[in-house]
């Protein structure tokens, strides 16, 4: 079963509403699809994006990393000797997590296909539904407060609420007008995506305990590098302690967790490189008793489908961070996972679960510039400027 083509796709698709967080502003959904063909015409699918803040891709550096660099690598090789095929792709550059994720993602589609199995199952079967939260980003604290509401009335029972930008203050007043407004029932976690220094995050937290604003935990308070700073947070509150952007692999794991420095971690493919790194990094922590949780970037229902798979398989990640999709004016993705508000239910096909025939309708329409209109399989289309 030997790999045959390796093609990519960008697509695009406007948010319902602007994203903010300590980091960036997001009002488009930019992703590279990623289409595997084998010589006996089965197809994985995978989705890298370019989160240009946290993992450094472009759309360009994905698309010239795949086939230019990884392509012509992997071509020719032997699904079944999947080993080998990890391997190569993990060698073929330095960096360019998400590119790899993307290719890693079509290989375990193509291996789930080959066994017959849906990929939770494949890789453990631990669970075949799991649960979202949904994300406030940051805004005025009335306007944080009134999505907040909405969500909650959606039947959403954990918020994540962003912080980090503007004076600790501001961040305080932020979260007791969202728990002002839903009430003690939603949990709470904050993430401030490295906005805080960590003598500052210390007091910030300090704060929010003696409020009895009731925190479930905060994710990545100071910078990525710090990890003196993690631990300094981690060693000092009461407040569970998330890495997120501090761990990218394997290596970085093991450094956060043999200096004790959080209470949990935060497994992204985009970052980790794909499900086949992502599940050494979740059994380092596992190995340690730190649980993990499998979150996203602003990315489509491929990717996050990719990511729940692997989420569902396993019975150290606890939590899941899957709104992305919910975030956009348009679902692209033919078959995969199925929201029903916040319980997001495993598809029963192998692989993915993608509809392959209805998957190969994506693409772009227009003059070749700079203008895209993209199909989606509804009969209706997005104008992306």
């Amino acid at each position: 079963m030997l790999i045959r083509s390796i093609e990519t796709t960008p697509v695009a698709v406007p948010l319902t509403k602007p994203f903010k967080t300590a980091l960036r502003t997001v009002h488009t959904a930019y992703a590279v699809y990623v289409k595997v063909t084998c010589e006996d015409g089965r197809v994985g699918w995978g989705e890298a994006v370019p989160t240009h803040v946290i993992t450094g891709d472009s759309m360009g550096s994905i698309t010239y990393a795949i086939n230019e660099v990884m392509a012509p690598q992997l071509i020719g090789l032997d699904i079944r000797q999947c080993e080998v095929i990890f391997q190569t792709l993990n060698r073929s550059m330095v960096g360019n997590t998400s590119a790899k994720a993307a290719v890693d993602m079509a290989i375990h589609d193509l291996l789930g296909q080959l066994a017959g199995m849906p990929l939770y199952q494949y890789l453990g079967g631990y669970c075949k539904k799991i649960e979202t939260g949904f994300t406030v980003s940051v805004n005025d604290y009335t306007e944080m407060a009134d999505d907040a509401e909405r969500y909650v009335s959606n039947n959403f029972s954990v918020l994540k609420v962003k912080v980090g930008i503007g004076d600790i203050s501001e961040d305080i007043a932020r979260i007791k007008a969202i728990r002002g407004r839903v009430g003690s029932t939603p949990r709470i976690r904050l993430d401030a995506n490295q906005g805080w220094q960590a003598k500052e995050a210390v007091r910030a937290i300090g704060l929010l305990e003696d409020a009895g604003m009731d925190i479930e935990l905060i994710e990545q308070p100071v910078h990525a590098d710090d990890i003196e700073g993690l631990k300094y947070v981690t060693d000092r509150t009461l407040t569970p302690i998330m890495a997120d952007e501090s761990v990218f692999s394997v290596q970085d794991a093991l450094r956060i967790l043999q200096l004790r420095a959080v209470d949990l971690m935060n497994i992204k493919l985009m970052k980790s490189g794909g499900i086949h790194q992502a599940i050494k990094i979740n059994a380092l922590a596992e190995s340690y008793g730190v649980a993990c949780m499998v979150g996203s970037m602003i990315e489509t229902k491929l990717g996050v489908t990719a990511a729940a798979h692997f989420a569902a398989s396993q019975p150290n990640i606890t939590r899941f961070d899957f709104d992305a999709p919910l975030m956009l004016a348009q679902d692209l993705v033919a078959g995969g996972i199925v929201y029903e508000g916040r319980v997001i239910h495993l598809p029963e096909l192998p692989g993915l679960g993608l509809d392959d025939a209805r998957m190969g309708l994506i693409g772009k329409e227009g003059d070749g510039g700079e203008h895209m209109v993209l199909r989606g399989f509804g009969g209706d289309s997005v104008d992306v400027t």
